[in-house]
């Protein structure tokens, strides 16, 4: 999420805060002139560094903790941290170790991710299920479980398919589920959910005729079903690993973090503001310190990015840890991520194991 900030800095400033950042993201550490000194590519005294380190101060991206204390990174040095190093020409990154398994039901293979990435970065993971976009009903499925249950399987324009066990009022055979099934899919097939309204579903009670009855259990069935997938999951993993940071170890913050992912509080904002804020497939999104859109992770950096099913639903995928998180192993993850998620919708679609 970067704010297209201007930075007034010559290289050498550049240069030195840059070295500050990348000492302050490796040892969680104040960072002293006498350190960034020692560096070997830097040829500069300490009183140099100093006086550089002191306008930085001054310019507002690094700040002095304590007196006599070294420096450490403000929001504003991490967004030219992100907005300029980030930059730079990509390190190669080496294939994940941990490859994700394809699974049969995308729940089941988000709950993974979440896991996978808690993993791989020690940091906090939330993963969201798609939003549902198109709202149109693709196809009704109606099966027997026995004489008095239906199961119906509802599949909508994204391809989201869901389940629901029905109780109808009185036995059915095979031939009767067959008549809902051809009723159904003549008038709601290629529907929009929003446009099914009282009058279309009088005209296919009326159809129905002495089957009205159980028409309208199935209805009540399908439309909980619609809107239970028009509801957002979050998936969340890691929790414990942002409290092994020191600067997040304080009691009352690590409170309000862990109730944060416990209570999904402010998650759903977050998964929304990534869904608005992105400009491309699998755009990522980097919020630092008082940018992030949850009020308990002010002290945190997010970085979010999205997936895409085949058919056009997204969801979001964040990681969460300290501010001096390693942005760039974030920012790889996170793209190899989604090409593998890519990868195994693909499949998926094509019907490969």
């Amino acid at each position: 999420m970067g704010q297209d900030l201007e930075y007034d800095l010559d290289e050498r400033k550049q240069t030195i805060l840059r070295a500050i950042i990348s000492n302050y993201l490796e040892t969680g550490e104040p960072v002293g002139s006498r350190t960034i000194s020692k560096l070997s590519d830097l040829n500069l005294s300490s009183a140099t560094i100093r006086n550089e380190m002191a306008d930085l101060e001054e310019l507002g991206y690094i700040v002095q903790p304590h007196t006599s204390a070294g420096r450490i990174p403000t929001d504003k040095g991490y967004r030219f941290y992100v907005d300029t190093v980030m930059s730079e020409k990509e390190e190669s990154v080496k294939s994940q170790e941990v490859l994700l398994e394809r699974v049969d039901k995308l729940e089941s293979l988000l709950m993974q991710v979440a896991k996978v990435l808690a993993y791989n970065t020690q940091y906090a993971t939330m993963v969201t299920t798609p939003m549902l976009r198109n709202k149109q009903i693709k196809f009704i499925q109606l099966s027997q479980v026995d004489e008095e249950k239906l199961v119906a399987v509802i599949v909508v324009g994204d391809n989201i398919a869901k389940n629901k066990i029905i109780k109808v009022s009185r036995p059915l055979i095979n031939e009767e589920v067959l008549k809902f099934n051809i009723l159904l899919n003549t008038f709601l097939q290629g529907v929009s959910v929003d446009h099914i309204n009282l009058e279309l579903m009088q005209t296919m009670k009326k159809q129905a005729g002495d089957y009205a009855d159980i028409l309208e259990r199935i209805f009540e069935g399908i439309v909980d079903v619609v809107k239970e997938a028009e509801e957002m999951k979050i998936y969340t993993s890691g929790a414990s690993n942002i409290l092994k940071y020191q600067e997040l170890g304080d009691v009352e913050k690590a409170t309000a973090l862990l109730e944060t992912f416990e209570e999904q509080i402010g998650l759903n904002e977050l998964a929304d503001e990534t869904l608005k804020s992105e400009d491309g497939d699998h755009s990522i999104q980097i919020y630092i310190g008082d940018e992030a859109p949850v009020q308990n992770m002010k002290d945190c950096s997010i970085i979010t990015s999205t997936y895409q099913l085949p058919e056009g639903a997204k969801g979001t995928i964040g990681i969460i840890g300290p501010k001096r998180m390693d942005y760039k192993k974030v920012v790889s993850t996170l793209k190899n991520l989604t090409d593998e998620l890519d990868n195994i919708f693909r499949a998926g679609e094509r019907g490969e194991n």
